[in-house]
């Protein structure tokens, strides 16, 4: 059996007026998540704990199978686990974005652009680099991501601070939204010097000279030691892989003892490889059990608020990765697929929201299927009275257990 999670991140969505009270996904072209969910199964998965905030972390560890109540200690120590850095235990990993404020005014500025004008992982290396040259210490270091997406560890001085995530304040004013709690006052200063630092360095000049976005500011958030998380393989006695292009997805599957898969073009923007991406997964199917196959660009679409962007990303999803993983599947015997959103992004709110997204399962043993014959989407969720909650459930039915899940459900109908 082969078992493959395909994932749209921030793919779920609100009705839309102008989409004729559809969602994004209801709005867009999906055979392939169509036929998923037309022959397999659909339903709901609640992938927030109540009172988490309704990040990519937290949602996708419950994807995943983990308890985040358990699992989850922060953002920035998964990311650390992709860069293949080691926390020791007075570590602090924070997530480290490259932003755009609007002025230079510490009390005035505002969030203009969480990602820096999308600045590329090229450019951003030099500033990060910069950066650990400049603001780095025996205590403070600077490591570069993917694009705005970068890291700073704090070494040996106890922190407990309350942060925000820069995608939720995007045209408010930063001031009420800096670190708060113990250690606050320090993480504030290194945020407020590297302005200084960032000013006038070439790349930020060129960037300026080509009508783009500079990186004027960091800022820090998602802070956290490292957590104690089981590798899923072990649990599952599968070997796994994950492929994505953000660095979180790769830290939760490094803990999750996956094989993190590179793939050239891979972005994290609606111009990843998404063929490239599908492609490596039934490559990598040939041999291995399970694939967990992350897609980045509907919720950067969500976070941009571009409505026709998010459904051209998903149909890229449907296209290029769900129907060619679907119909190569076929080729490598019994398999089962689930399709899924982690958590929504609604475009009309540029963040994301708790309230559970839709799932649907297909498996190639016809008897594991409740054939429901209605399309892919939030309405069709909805309507189907299967909510998987908590979310982390979902992955201990399907590795083990969804033959008896589709079972039960049937005979209680």
């Amino acid at each position: 059996m082969k078992y493959v999670i395909l994932l749209g991140d921030g793919m779920a969505d609100y009705p839309i007026v102008e989409l004729d009270g559809k969602t994004v996904i209801e709005a867009a072209h999906t055979p392939a998540m169509d036929y998923i969910a037309e022959e397999g199964t659909i339903g709901r998965i609640d992938t927030i704990p109540a009172g988490f905030t309704p990040g990519s972390d937290v949602a996708n560890l419950s994807v995943l199978g983990y308890d985040p109540v358990k699992a989850h200690s922060g953002r920035g120590p998964l990311e650390a686990a992709s860069m293949g850095i080691t926390l020791a235990s007075s570590d602090i990993a924070f997530r480290c974005n490259l932003v755009t404020l609007d002025n230079t005014d510490v009390g005035m500025s505002r969030m203009d652009d969480f990602t820096a004008g999308h600045i590329s992982s090229e450019e951003a290396r030099i500033l990060i680099d910069y950066l650990n040259k400049e603001l780095g210490s025996p205590r403070i270091a600077f490591h570069s991501g993917v694009g705005y997406r970068h890291l700073m560890v704090w070494s040996g001085t106890p922190l407990l601070l309350n942060t925000t995530p820069p995608h939720d304040i995007v045209g408010r004013e930063i001031d009420p939204f800096f670190p708060r709690g113990k250690g606050a006052d320090d993480i504030k200063e290194l945020m407020v010097r590297s302005r200084k630092v960032l000013a006038d360095h070439p790349v930020n000049k060129q960037r300026v000279a080509k009508g783009k976005k500079p990186a004027t500011s960091i800022w820090l958030w998602g802070e956290g030691g490292a957590p104690h998380i089981a590798p899923l393989t072990e649990h599952y006695h599968i070997r796994g892989a994950v492929i994505s292009a953000v660095d979180l997805l790769k830290g939760i599957g490094v803990y999750a003892g996956l094989e993190v898969l590179e793939v050239e073009g891979a972005t994290g923007y609606i111009d990843t490889n998404y063929r490239g991406k599908a492609e490596c997964a039934l490559q990598y199917l040939e041999k291995g059990d399970f694939v967990f196959l992350h897609v980045e660009a509907p919720d950067e679409m969500g976070h941009e608020g571009d409505v026709r962007r998010k459904i051209q990303a998903i149909e890229y999803f449907d296209s290029d990765v769900v129907d060619t993983v679907l119909k190569g599947l076929r080729k490598l015997g019994e398999f089962r697929i689930v399709v899924l959103s982690d958590h929504p992004t609604p475009v009309s709110m540029k963040t994301h929201v708790a309230d559970p997204s839709p799932f649907a399962v297909f498996s190639s043993r016809a008897e594991e299927n409740l054939r429901q014959r209605c399309p892919f989407g939030e309405t069709n969720a909805n309507k189907s009275g299967i909510t998987i909650s908590p979310g982390y459930l979902l992955m201990e039915y399907f590795i083990n257990g969804w033959g008896d899940f589709v079972k039960k459900r049937r005979s209680e109908n």
